[in-house]
């Protein structure tokens, strides 16, 4: 799993024409600029979660969908939550994504990213780009993400490991937290996650 979130933010990064590439050539051209970036800086291997963000902040949150995603991940109860919840769920996942993924990404070893053939209609708004990422030792592991095209470049809202997707996968707890404690529940929960995640993350090495 750790591999899983590793790789899902070792595919993109900002670059001035990103918004004109299209989906399947944006993630091959990330995922050798971020790959070859945690390759050489041995501060990232090493687990300095200050470079480790800097690089998050700076190569993958342009191009996830985070609104998106976490209207996925609420689902059916997203309508029910007000402007206001609406961006703090939305801010609080996207938190929890982050500092899931930046500590993960020291994991990256010498895996190898295959790269589909994209399959889509053309003037398609949405796609998934196929990949598949092989390991010594290991089962090769599929990791696919869903892409829809936005004014601003194309944009991840949902990715897809071994057949699991993350936006489904949260969906059942994220129902359980609201059928509990309601809205409010669901963002003290995610609120709480966070800061234990963020005081493991400062008792690590810098």
């Amino acid at each position: 799993m750790k591999l899983f979130f590793a790789l899902c933010f070792s595919v993109f990064s900002t670059a001035v024409s990103a918004q004109d590439l299209a989906p399947d050539a944006l993630v091959k051209k990330i995922s050798d600029e971020v790959i070859s970036i945690v390759k050489q800086d041995k501060d990232i291997q090493a687990g300095n979660q200050k470079k480790i963000n800097e690089l998050v902040d700076a190569k993958v949150l342009p191009h996830f969908n985070f609104g998106h995603m976490t209207a996925l991940a609420v689902g059916r109860n997203w309508p029910k939550a007000n402007a206001e919840q609406q961006k703090s769920l939305t801010s609080e996942f996207r938190t929890l994504l982050v500092r899931t993924y930046s500590s993960a990404l020291t994991t990256y070893k010498n895996q190898v990213i295959e790269f589909k053939p994209l399959r889509a209609a053309a003037g398609a708004t949405d796609v998934t780009v196929k990949t598949q990422v092989k390991q010594p030792g290991a089962e090769p592991v599929s990791i696919d993400y869903g892409m829809e095209k936005t004014p601003s470049g194309w944009k991840v809202y949902d990715v897809v490991v071994g057949g699991v997707s993350l936006v489904t996968n949260y969906r059942e707890t994220f129902n359980a937290e609201i059928r509990d404690g309601g809205v409010d529940g669901l963002i003290k929960s995610l609120a709480s996650k966070n800061r234990s995640l963020e005081t493991k993350g400062s008792a690590k090495p810098k």
